[in-house]
């Protein structure tokens, strides 16, 4: 354990080398435990289909521009593109994504079944402080021959993000790191969240019962009940994510990770009168 130990201060690519040469007996997921990072990412392995990737990373900008786009727009903008797609795959790779058009529409895409879903409590409400209302939301992060997800867990007040992980795939794991993280920093009196299968997991919001926080759940199609994330999102994209051309997951973490300590305590926000996040959660 102690050799381990001594390895958290290696780059992100350093640890999951330290993991591949196997010069000791302990198990994948203590060995991402002691070094810190997400146990996913010692799996990862590109995807085989480049041009299902391209349509991928294309989906992903055309979303960020434009969310209320459901698979048929999707499709008939790809077409308009030279693209050649049918409604069916793009309909699975927007799953595959995790995204949804913003409107409400019903049969969508069910929580897993015995996930328990919570009410919406924010309607109406003045958020008028700090840890007062937390969100969390996943989206697609591109690479150059793959993909990532991320997690961010941001305070509604002064859009501070709290915390953030990336994973390669969409098991609960990695949110739940990044909940427990968030919990270093304060507890909230609200937890929002979509009705995702990560975010209604037993695990998670078990994870939030032991800190007896509100759990507070968007309708069904109505990504805009969480329009801070979104917006963060936004910013993510098009100020860093779409700039870079990530090669793996070591530069994915690494840009992010820069990025996040920019918006966090350098970009100012005109919704904030200017001041940045951390200003305003610290002050």
């Amino acid at each position: 354990m102690t050799g381990l130990k001594k390895n958290l201060d290696l780059s992100p690519k350093d640890k999951l080398s330290l993991i591949e040469k196997r010069n000791h007996d302990f198990s994948i997921t203590r060995q991402a435990e002691l070094l810190g990072i997400a146990r996913s990412t010692i799996y990862y392995r590109p995807i085989v289909d480049p041009y299902d990737l391209t349509l991928m990373h294309l989906i992903d900008e055309k979303y960020t521009r434009t969310p209320f786009y459901g698979s048929r727009k999707m499709t008939a903008s790809l077409k308009r593109d030279g693209y050649r797609v049918n409604r069916k795959r793009v309909q699975r790779l927007m799953r595959l994504i995790g995204i949804e058009a913003i409107s409400p529409k019903p049969n969508l895409s069910r929580p897993h079944p015995g996930n328990r879903i919570y009410p919406y409590l924010l309607k109406g409400v003045d958020i008028n402080h700090r840890n007062q209302v937390w969100g969390t939301d996943i989206t697609y992060i591109r690479l150059d021959k793959g993909w990532l997800y991320l997690v961010a867990i941001m305070d509604w007040f002064s859009r501070y993000v709290l915390s953030w992980e990336l994973s390669t795939t969409l098991e609960v794991d990695f949110c739940i790191s990044a909940l427990e993280k968030a919990f270093t920093v304060g507890i909230p009196e609200i937890f929002n969240s979509d009705q995702g299968s990560q975010f209604t997991s037993l695990a998670f919001v078990d994870t939030l019962d032991k800190h007896h926080v509100q759990i507070s759940m968007d309708g069904r199609g109505r990504a805009m009940d969480n329009i801070f994330t979104e917006r963060l999102w936004r910013s993510v994209k098009y100020e860093e994510v779409y700039l870079k051309d990530y090669i793996g997951v070591s530069d994915a973490k690494e840009g992010i990770g820069n990025y996040m300590i920019f918006y966090n305590h350098e970009r100012p926000h005109q919704a904030l009168n200017y001041k940045t996040p951390e200003e305003l959660h610290f002050s």
